[in-house]
């Protein structure tokens, strides 16, 4: 084969000195001088052909969520090692420009993914007054709080979170009788809403609301304030409704079910078909989801200072799963008991017993289990939140008293995914972290400033922490270097295009929405329940449809036409019967064979007088009957 001869040189490229023929980066190119105009329409007019590739700004938007700090001595100290850190947060309003949040993140002291203690713009001051950006440095890869975004949609405090494991489903419960579905692929910056809300139990508020891990997340338990707990589908469809027990029976062992509200409820660890409820009628019922017509087992407290030998459950846990540990049940009744059950049985009394766990005829709301099963902590109204070696229940390991706990039965506590810190909220609207051997507070976060923070969750796959307010607020926190998917996936997300159908006063669906399986389609573009009678209670009835076949007052034409003799409701019955007395009597029907030999009935004539004697002789003997008895 020949081979190629090479290109012959340019003219002008023979005068260039060796190796400049082909160096383009000393080449200067002169721009040419465009005016105002001319540069306004350079910027309009497109660079190149073609399909325009337009890539959202990420990190100007995570700015946007991201919080600042608030002003240092508002918020709660931690004290450690000579230094004091504040840790108070807010998130930069969507107003902000990049330069504002540029100058806070700066002022902040913070880059990167996490804030400062945990989230962005911490501000920790030794005790001379300098910064230490090192330390900082150090807390805001620790925790995902750096970051927020928040769902209002609930009206009423938020009573439960729960998360599907794979953390793209979020169910939550309130005191507004709702249940909501949240889906984070469907949400955007600009639509942050549920897709479902439904009512499971008519009129009453919602305790729990849990997610099973054991078939990702395909069922969901439902605890009302009820007697009735229920297991939904994953977008919302009743699947299960357990029995109401006999209330007139005495001894509980032979109820069917509850016989009063339930307070808690928690899945089996690992079988997916299993569940257990607590109730106000002293009693722990496990059951089968396939024999929902009675409980397969029960667990009866006893309790000495009650009244009747009873007191109600306030809260449980069930340990024990595919991470090992032991296989218990733990429950705290009204009379501060801490009782602990074996999974698998017997259930005619605790393996192990702690009277005076918490104080007396306080609600205790908070209980969990770190994931080995070894540790258990409980918080309760009382103030006092402890720590319980399960291997040795007699006294806790660690106690922390006066922790400003909300007054709502639901408020809660939860171990951090490696179970080394806690975090539960406070009346303040505050999240505590809390080291998991001293009870003591790592760092706190203000929320909700104002509104007592109520429920908690941290999700170990996305890394995502969850809070609720007593103001209806759903915020969660993350951090963009920390977390993954999740509410990265909203942010990141370009905003959605109004399309023509996105009304508020009609709830059409066009042909190009995306429609979640079993989404119900009489909510409005936003999400929310429509009433039509007007008004934004969700309790009101919907006022029924005026068309011809459904109209609230029938026409009374219609029905005088359609049913015989519907005039009758309206008439004088006497009128009725006196209008034909005229025609029997002329033309009888039945007395017709008589009509000219029928004697006329003659009545004698009574005088007044003779009616007076018959009146005062009829008085008479009355007063002689009246003598005698």
């Amino acid at each position: 084969m020949s081979k190629s001869k090479p290109l012959k040189m340019l003219p002008e490229e023979r005068d260039l000195p060796d190796g400049a023929a082909n160096d383009d980066d000393d080449t200067l190119h002169e721009e040419p001088q465009l005016t105002a105009d001319e540069a306004a329409m350079r910027a309009f007019l497109p660079a190149s052909f073609g399909k325009q590739t337009v890539k959202p700004n990420v990190e100007a938007q995570f700015a946007q969520t991201r919080r600042r700090p608030l002003d240092a001595p508002d918020s709660p100290p931690r004290k450690g090692k000579g230094k004091q850190v504040f840790v108070a947060q807010r998130r930069v309003d969507d107003e902000d420009d990049e330069a504002e949040v540029e100058r806070r993140n700066a002022a902040g002291g913070g880059g990167g993914g996490g804030g400062g203690a945990g989230g962005s713009g911490a501000m920790a001051m030794d005790e001379d007054g300098d910064d230490s950006d090192s330390d900082d440095d150090d807390d805001e890869d620790e925790y995902p709080i750096s970051h927020e975004i928040a769902l209002k949609d609930h009206t009423k405090p938020v009573s439960t979170i729960s998360l599907d494991p794979s953390g793209t489903r979020i169910a939550t419960g309130s005191h507004d009788y709702l249940v909501k579905l949240w889906d984070f692929p469907s949400m955007s910056r600009d639509h942050l809403h549920a897709f479902r809300s439904l009512e499971p139990s008519e009129s009453h508020h919602i305790h729990s609301a849990l997610f099973s891990h054991a078939d990702s997340g395909q069922s969901l338990l439902v605890v009302p304030a009820a007697p009735q707990a229920k297991i939904l589908s994953r977008d919302g469809d009743t699947l299960v409704e357990f029995v109401k027990g006999d209330m007139y029976l005495r001894d509980m062992h032979n109820t069917k079910g509850h016989v009063s509200e339930l307070t808690a409820g928690a899945w089996h660890p690992t079988d997916r078909g299993v569940v257990v409820t607590a109730g106000t009628d002293s009693t722990v019922r496990i059951w089968d989801v396939e024999k929902k017509r009675q409980h397969r087992d029960i667990m009866v407290h006893k309790s000495r200072t009650g009244k009747g030998g009873r007191s109600r459950m306030c809260c449980l846990a069930w340990a024990g799963g595919s991470t090992g540990g032991q296989n218990l049940i733990a429950t705290v009744a009204l009379d501060g008991v801490l009782a602990l059950y074996a999974g698998d049985g017997p259930y005619s009394r605790p393996a192990m017993e702690v009277r005076d766990a918490h104080k007396r005829e306080t609600w205790t709301g908070g209980i969990a289990f770190s994931h080995d099963g070894r540790m258990l902590v409980t918080r309760g109204q009382d103030g006092d939140i402890k720590l319980w070696d399960t291997r040795k229940l007699k006294t806790p390991i660690t106690t922390r008293t006066d922790f400003a706990t909300p007054l709502h039965p639901e408020a809660n506590i939860v171990f951090s995914p490696n179970s080394t810190t806690l975090i539960t909220g406070d009346t303040s609207g505050t999240l505590h972290i809390l080291s998991a051997a001293t009870l003591r507070t790592e760092h706190a976060l203000p929320v909700t400033p104002g509104s007592p923070l109520i429920a908690t969750t941290w999700h170990p796959r996305i890394n995502h922490i969850l809070t609720g307010s007593a103001n209806g607020e759903l915020h969660a926190l993350y951090s963009p270097t920390l977390s993954t998917k999740g509410a990265l996936l909203v942010v990141a997300k370009a905003p959605r295009k109004r399309h023509i159908d996105d009304t508020t006063e009609t709830a059409a669906v066009s042909a190009d929405a995306v429609i979640l399986p079993n989404a119900i389609l009489g909510t409005g573009g936003a999400g929310r329940r429509v009433v039509a009678g007007g008004g934004g209670d969700p309790r009101r009835p919907n006022m029924p449809a005026v068309t011809p076949w459904g109209k609230s007052q029938p026409d009374q034409g219609h029905i005088e036409s359609s049913i015989p003799l519907a005039s009758m409701r309206d008439e004088d019955p006497r009128a009725a019967l006196l209008k034909y007395a005229e025609v029997a009597e002329r033309e009888p029907m039945f007395t017709a064979a008589w009509r000219e030999t029928q004697p006329v009935t003659v009545y004698a004539e009574v005088e007044d007088e003779e009616e007076e004697e018959v009146v005062g002789k009829g008085v008479g003997e009355r007063g002689k009957r009246r003598r005698r008895g």
